[in-house]
């Protein structure tokens, strides 16, 4: 693959981490802040019962994350595999996981409108009881996302590495990014280990990462005279 070729892939992979930033930034944090009321089942279902549109709006973007996520671990990969590629590859791969772990964790969030839809079989629980159980569906939902990122550490960690010994691209992207994987992978076992330190503080990396790489690829994209001649072609 020549640099030119590289160069599309660069833009490509602007292209899918800035829509998974906004996709993302759409379902994770502003849809839960109009609609989640925490510790508050029922202001929560109120909220859901009269936006419905909104919450499911929340959950497609959940979906176009997933398929930007999906594409990223390929297109990472091709741009990383002349650094190392067994590094890259398994860079990718812990992307995919995370990605499908991440996928089953949003099974509690759109379950949610289970409990406060009107099928026969819910008239066995009281009102009350459909609330609690909607608002423990979100919350597992969270906790599922939650206590699984340190897949997308991991990789991020080995993206992050990869950037800075490739030379075409730049090396504060590398370090901004292996940093952020860290902090995932931090946040993950502190969440488990030591749950009241688990600090949303440690997420603010991967944010600045995610749109610094973003911009940066699309803008500048790879640094064509560096990109190895001997690079592989894709198949």
């Amino acid at each position: 693959m020549n640099g030119e070729t590289a160069q599309r892939y660069a833009r490509i992979a602007g292209v899918l981490f800035l829509l998974s930033i906004v996709a993302g930034g759409f379902g994770e944090a502003y849809v839960p802040s109009k609609l989640v009321v925490s510790g508050d089942a029922a202001a929560t279902a109120a909220n859901l019962r009269a936006s419905d549109l909104l919450f499911r709006a929340g959950f497609a973007s959940y979906l176009v994350e997933a398929l930007c996520d999906i594409a990223l671990s390929l297109v990472m990969y091709i741009l990383l595999r002349p650094v190392h590629r067994d590094l890259a590859l398994l860079a990718a791969f812990f992307g995919l996981v995370s990605t499908a772990v991440f996928a089953c964790a949003q099974l509690f969030h759109f379950a949610a409108l289970l409990f406060i839809g009107d099928a026969d079989y819910l008239r066995t629980f009281s009102p009350d009881q459909l609330n609690t159980l909607m608002l423990l569906s979100l919350k597992v939902s969270g906790y599922g996302g939650g206590i699984f990122m340190v897949f997308y550490g991991v990789a991020s960690v080995l993206r992050g590495y990869l950037i800075l010994r490739s030379g075409y691209l730049p090396k504060f992207l590398g370090a901004l990014l292996l940093l952020a994987g860290l902090g995932f992978i931090t946040k993950n076992f502190l969440l488990v280990l030591a749950p009241r330190y688990a600090s949303d503080v440690f997420l603010l990396p991967m944010f600045l990462a995610a749109v610094s790489l973003a911009a940066w690829l699309l803008v500048r994209g790879v640094d064509v005279a560096k990109w190895p001649r001997n690079a592989e072609a894709p198949a």
